[in-house]
């Protein structure tokens, strides 16, 4: 939780790369001509990220995090480079749970907040055994749901009041 330093990636992304880095297949000998209006992809990566070695893709399964714009099905993008402070949403593990909660620091110690009145906060005691994973940076919204089958995951039969995650690479 103390982490301050950062480290950057190799990967500089493609703010660089124009259409004159784009091979064209001109037999002839003459270029297309649209070839001169092509513009670069939407690099994700390029846009979402921070720190792409200490970014990973989490996949929210349960409603506590309704409140925060974080539903059931959604992608998250998480950086365990961001010193998780006072009021970031982080995925936590306690005692062997693994969760995605709000953190708010207090004078007494630390609370873990969810945003749905069904889910109670969790006071961490001393002898609590907590990990923090990351701080969530972005939050991806699924609106088709052919998507969701494509990633290899299922819609569950029946909604469950447990929280189960899945980690995307």
């Amino acid at each position: 939780m103390e982490r301050d330093q950062m480290y950057n990636a190799s990967y500089s992304g493609s703010k660089n790369y124009t259409q004159h880095h784009v091979k064209t297949a001109n037999a002839n000998g003459f270029a297309a001509a649209a070839d001169d209006y092509a513009e670069r992809g939407i690099d994700l990566n390029e846009q979402l990220i921070l720190n792409k070695p200490a970014t990973f893709f989490f996949r929210m399964n349960g409603d506590a995090m309704t409140g925060a714009g974080i539903n059931s099905g959604d992608v998250l993008i998480v950086d365990k480079s961001i010193k998780a402070t006072n009021g970031k949403i982080a995925v936590v593990a306690i005692n062997g749970d693994l969760m995605v909660r709000r953190i708010q620091q207090h004078f007494n110690g630390l609370t873990l907040q969810s945003e749905n009145a069904r889910y109670a906060n969790i006071e961490i005691t001393e002898f609590a055994d907590l990990n923090i994973w990351g701080v969530v940076t972005c939050v991806i919204h699924i609106f088709e749901s052919r998507l969701l089958n494509h990633s290899g995951t299922t819609k569950q039969k029946q909604k469950s009041n447990t929280e189960d995650y899945r980690i995307l690479y």
